[in-house]
């Protein structure tokens, strides 16, 4: 499905880029998304290193777009985490990815992050990735998510439900589930330029 008819969804679930969404918020312009990668690249400065040594696939590129959560007040909350600075990690089922054939975030990897209607918002660059099973997800990344009390209480509460009720794959829930966990650094926009 084309980045332009329904965002996928990330965070702390299923979707990857390019999937369906659970509820749509509807269509997103292929112009704002354009406008958006032209003014985010730029200001990010990702054509910077082009102007040594010619364009460069980083800056030219446009990435894929997605939204977090599952609903778009879930994508509203959990965006507005990543603008205040306090969610630099997400997390989403393998097995989810499995399902839909998308491949595993990679670092290095740049991301537009959507809002609940479908308007894109932030840049954010992938840092790290591991996959882990759901049972060993430590406090760190639990806290690095920004969600609720910070708690890893909170987060094996809250993915356990997320996991169980949003899920694309048919293998259920399980504590020993493999779970991709993304570390990210927001590019744009920085608080200089909101």
């Amino acid at each position: 499905m084309s980045e332009s008819t329904a965002p996928q969804r990330r965070d702390d679930a299923s979707a990857r880029p390019d999937a369906a969404a659970t509820a749509e918020p509807g269509a997103v312009s292929e112009a704002d998304l354009d406008a958006f990668w032209a003014e985010a690249s730029t200001r990010a400065r990702l054509d910077f290193i082009g102007t040594y040594g010619g364009p460069t696939v980083l800056g030219s590129l446009r990435p894929p777009a997605w939204a977090f959560g599952a609903t778009a007040e879930q994508a509203d909350e959990l965006l507005a985490l990543v603008l205040a600075g306090r969610k630099t990690a997400t997390a989403g089922a393998l097995w989810d990815y499995e399902a839909e054939g998308e491949p595993v975030p990679q670092e290095g990897a740049l991301s537009i992050v959507l809002d609940g209607a479908g308007h894109p918002r932030a840049l954010i660059v992938t840092t790290d990735v591991d996959v882990v099973p759901f049972a060993q997800v430590g406090a760190e990344h639990a806290a690095a998510e920004g969600e609720g009390d910070g708690s890893l209480d909170h987060w094996r509460r809250v993915h356990e439900d997320f996991f169980t009720e949003h899920a694309t794959h048919d293998r259920g829930f399980s504590p020993d589930m493999p779970v991709v966990l993304e570390r990210f650094k927001l590019v744009y926009p920085t608080r200089r330029h909101r």
